[in-house]
């Protein structure tokens, strides 16, 4: 059974809050229950996890690599400067989709490049939270293609 680590970055523990006009009424509980019910219907396991913390998220990576098939990951920020996360995504070696629920090519400049999105197999951006589902199901395709 394919095992999908779905890490979000800094601020997303406060979906739900946030403004809504960039990112949706959910909370991060209730999009992981739904990535949880998807993952079910699509035969998966899927571990979550949420930091505020660079170097916690980088830590998570390290620790999953070689228990995951792949990697879902919402950055947050860190998506448009940590070449540290970007560094610990291309070292764990495996496929990654990276989400954005906000269309970062439509917002600040400064948002409009992702360098974490560079070594991701696939980026998804301003799909608000279903975009999280889209990523489960594109990435349990392709890890069965492959494997």
């Amino acid at each position: 059974m394919e095992r999908i680590l779905v890490i979000n970055g800094p601020n997303l523990n406060l979906l739900g809050e946030r403004d809504s006009s960039q990112y949706g009424s959910k909370t991060l509980e209730e999009v992981n229950r739904e990535i949880a019910a998807l993952a079910e219907d699509l035969g998966v396991e899927v571990v979550f996890y949420q930091s505020n913390h660079e170097g916690d998220l980088i830590d998570r990576i390290h620790a999953e690599r070689k228990k995951a098939s792949g990697i879902i990951a919402n950055p947050g920020a860190l998506a448009h400067y940590s070449y540290a996360l970007r560094d610990a995504f291309e070292a764990a070696g495996l496929p990654v989709v990276e989400v954005h629920i906000s269309d970062i090519s439509a917002r600040e400049s400064w948002r409009a490049h992702s360098v974490t999105g560079e070594v991701a197999w696939k980026v998804i951006i301003g799909r608000g939270t279903s975009g999280y589902g889209e990523a489960l199901r594109g990435l349990t395709g392709f890890l069965r293609k492959v494997r």
